[in-house]
Formats: structure tokens, C-alpha cells, sequence
């Protein structure tokens, strides 16, 4: 994107730790600039009327209010901001009432770097598309750019479901976790529960440090960025 303009992103995230990892992700990618990051619907509306901006990260459950009622008042308003939904909702009524609102894409929670990186670099391809195109192949492209997703990027032999119940595992223990006990929580071995544990350490998530005061070598304990 040398020599393009800047895209200017708004991070819609009521959980302020994903808020931040959003955000950080986002200023990760060439090309990519975040200007804003809001907790709520309310917020979300005052910073769009004082600052430019060309593409929004949406949660779509918000404390005052679904995140597609928050797309359509500001469709209404008429703000043009692309939206990609960042979301754990599944519901396919959902993700087809957001495509007729100019949803561009869905990222669903948990996710990794990569797979922002992935989505936010075909958006700005699709978005980069200029001029007139010679033909249908060539509006093909265009779309099939944004359309069209890499396979997903985790490491070989992790799993999304284990690795969004290990997330919510780890999330919802203040103390942190032990690899034993994140496995004795979600239905798996050790060994297993420590590479996803190891995975969200890789991905800047999760820390990681000995846990002392024990007979013999101490163990690792695991605990969520938030839960400090």
C-alpha cells in the first residue's frame, strides 16, 4: 500500500482487553491507522461525529445496544464506513441482516493475529480496486478478493472450538491457570491444553510464569492480559 492513503479504523468493543488486542492488531498491519476505540454504541456515535473514518471493527453485543441497530442509525446519518463484525455471534439471520448493511466481513472470536491480518489486508485490496473494470472476470476479482478468505491460520493441530474454550477458560480465572488444570476444565490432557496455552502466550494474549512454592520443579502458570 506504499504511497495510499492511510485507512482509518474505529474499534467498536465493550470488553476493553479485547478492545486493546483489537486495536493493537489493527496498528499492526501496513497500511492500517486506528483512530479510535469505544466501549459502546454511545461513544461510538460522538467519536464518528468528530473523526473521519473509513473502516469500523464492530462487536455486536454492546451494553446500550445490538451493534447492527448501531450500523443502521449511522447508515441512517449517513456514514459510509465499511464495518468488518468482530464477534463471537453465529446466528446466519444475523450475519445476513449485517450484510445488507454493508457488513464486509465477519471475524469470529477467538481469532489470531493472523487472521486479522489476513481479512484486513484482502479488504484493502478490494477497497484499492480502481478505475473500470474491462469485464465480468475482472469484477470477479475485485470481489473474490474480499470474498474469499486464506484457510485459517492456526498451527497445525489446534482446533478453533478448543482453542475458544480454552480462552474462556483461562479468561474466567482471575488466578491464572496451570496447563493441568486449563485441561481438567475443558476435557483435555496436559500436554494438549499446554500448546493452546502456549499458542495465546505466542499471540500476545496470555503470560506465562513459574508458579513457586512447591515441592519439586515449579509449574507454569497461565493467566489472561486482562487478569492482572
Amino acid at each position: 500500500m506504499s504511497g495510499a492513503r492511510e485507512i482509518r479504523v474505529l474499534v467498536v468493543e465493550d470488553d476493553p482487553v479485547a478492545a486493546d488486542a483489537h486495536a493493537l492488531y489493527a496498528g499492526r498491519v501496513e497500511g492500517f491507522r486506528v483512530v479510535g476505540v469505544a466501549h459502546s454504541r454511545a461513544a461510538a456515535v460522538r467519536l464518528l461525529d468528530r473523526t473521519p473514518v473509513d473502516l469500523i471493527l464492530l462487536d455486536l453485543y454492546l451494553p446500550d445496544g445490538h451493534g447492527l441497530a448501531l450500523l443502521r442509525a449511522l447508515r441512517a446519518a449517513g456514514h459510509g464506513a465499511d464495518v468488518i463484525a468482530v464477534t463471537s455471534a453465529r446466528d446466519l439471520a444475523v450475519v445476513r441482516e449485517g450484510v445488507s448493511l454493508g457488513v464486509v466481513q465477519y471475524v469470529l472470536k477467538p481469532f489470531a493475529f493472523a487472521t486479522l491480518r489476513d481479512r484486513l489486508t484482502r479488504y484493502a485490496e478490494f477497497r484499492g480496486a480502481a478505475g473500470e473494470a474491462a469485464g465480468q472476470d475482472e469484477v470477479d476479482r475485485a470481489l473474490a478478493a474480499l470474498r474469499a478468505p486464506h484457510p485459517a491460520t492456526l498451527p497445525k493441530g489446534l482446533s478453533g472450538p478448543t482453542l475458544e474454550a480454552v480462552t474462556r477458560t483461562l479468561r474466567e480465572a482471575p488466578a491464572g491457570l496451570t496447563a493441568a488444570e486449563a485441561g481438567a476444565e475443558v476435557g483435555i490432557s496436559r500436554i494438549t491444553a499446554r500448546r493452546y496455552l502456549e499458542h495465546l502466550v505466542t499471540e500476545g494474549r496470555a503470560d506465562r510464569a513459574p508458579q513457586y512454592g512447591q515441592i519439586g520443579r515449579p509449574e507454569l502458570q497461565y493467566r489472561w492480559r486482562g487478569n492482572r
